[in-house]
């Protein structure tokens, strides 16, 4: 297993709130329509937060109970008022917010999914909820009934005992397209797309599906928004630092087709879980006839290492063999 110590830290992602965009993954491939923001009182807006919040005609809100609410991991009811392909609008004793559709215990992971028939029977029912998210000078409050599902305080205690570098065992229970959401008994994180390999990801599909068990290894803690950032390929020592003893230029390799383009294809070492380009001239083939007539993602074959740039981590390969 690779140790936190070991760790390239120049390959490790900034830990900023872009990477959490994809809590609200599902709402943001669907924009029709918006997460409902929520206005927090003039004590509660920190300076700087922008004029934004001051000047949108929203309900008032408890931020103190929501930050209540989120500190203590409780759990409350809430009522549903509304909906968009986003998911649901709840509220009641002055608290209001969102709850993602991926964090519905029914609909998370349902396939053939009409958004709209799919939400609207939960107009005017009572969910248990639990706080994941509390951003008041941001407006904004989500809620997550699958996150209900474990008892009060269980996210405390696994913050406490978590820390960066440990190894952790959990479920998939979200596919994005920037990353995977795992939990993790009680606490979500999400593994950045750019942390599912040490070679290309196209898609995080690719390398897990919904509702899967899997060892992922601790990246970053921020228990104050509940955000954990975690590793899949940090599992697994980085192919990269000894690539030039590995794979060095010159040698043959076995691999498999990942992607067959109009000027080549990509291929990935077997052995070493990287990829690299055979461009369209390093394949024996006839002139006039496509690549995708006679190469498929899947194939397996033979590759010569033709270019090597570890610190970029790029490979070039060639099908001819001498």
């Amino acid at each position: 297993m690779a140790d936190g110590k070991e760790r390239n830290e120049s390959t490790v992602p900034a830990m900023d709130d872009g990477w959490w965009e994809s809590v609200l993954a599902e709402e943001s491939r669907h924009p029709a329509h918006t997460q409902p923001r929520v206005q927090p009182s003039k004590s509660e807006v920190q300076p700087g937060a922008g004029k934004e919040a001051h000047t949108e005609q929203q309900p008032a809100v408890n931020w103190s109970q929501i930050k209540d609410l989120y500190m203590k991991d409780r759990i409350i009811d809430l009522t549903v008022t509304g909906h968009n392909r986003g998911g649901l609008l709840v509220e009641g004793d002055g608290l209001f917010g969102f709850v993602p559709f991926s964090h519905l215990i029914d609909l998370a992971g349902k396939e053939n999914l009409d958004r709209n028939q799919d939400l609207e029977p939960y107009l005017g029912r009572s969910l248990h909820l639990k706080v994941i998210e509390c951003v008041p000078e941001d407006g904004r409050v989500v809620f997550s009934e699958r996150a209900a599902q474990t008892e009060p305080g269980k996210r405390a205690e696994l913050f406490h005992s978590l820390h960066a570098g440990q190894n952790a065992h959990g479920t998939v229970t979200n596919v994005t397209d920037f990353g995977v959401f795992v939990d993790l008994g009680g606490v979500e994180g999400l593994i950045h797309i750019s942390e599912l390999s040490w070679g290309r990801v196209t898609h995080p599909s690719q390398f897990v599906k919904l509702g899967n068990a899997i060892d992922v290894q601790v990246l970053d803690l921020a228990p104050e928004r509940c955000r954990v950032a975690l590793s899949l390929k940090r599992l697994l020592p980085n192919p990269w630092t000894n690539a030039a003893t590995e794979f060095p230029i010159g040698s043959i390799h076995a691999a498999t087709i990942t992607s067959v383009l109009s000027y080549g294809v990509f291929a990935r070492l077997d052995k070493y879980g990287v990829e690299g380009l055979v461009h369209a001239s390093e394949i024996p083939h006839e002139e006039g006839v496509l690549l995708k007539e006679f190469l498929s993602d899947g194939q397996s074959i033979q590759v010569r290492v033709l270019h090597l740039d570890p610190a970029h981590h790029r490979l070039g390969f060639s099908m001819r063999l001498e």
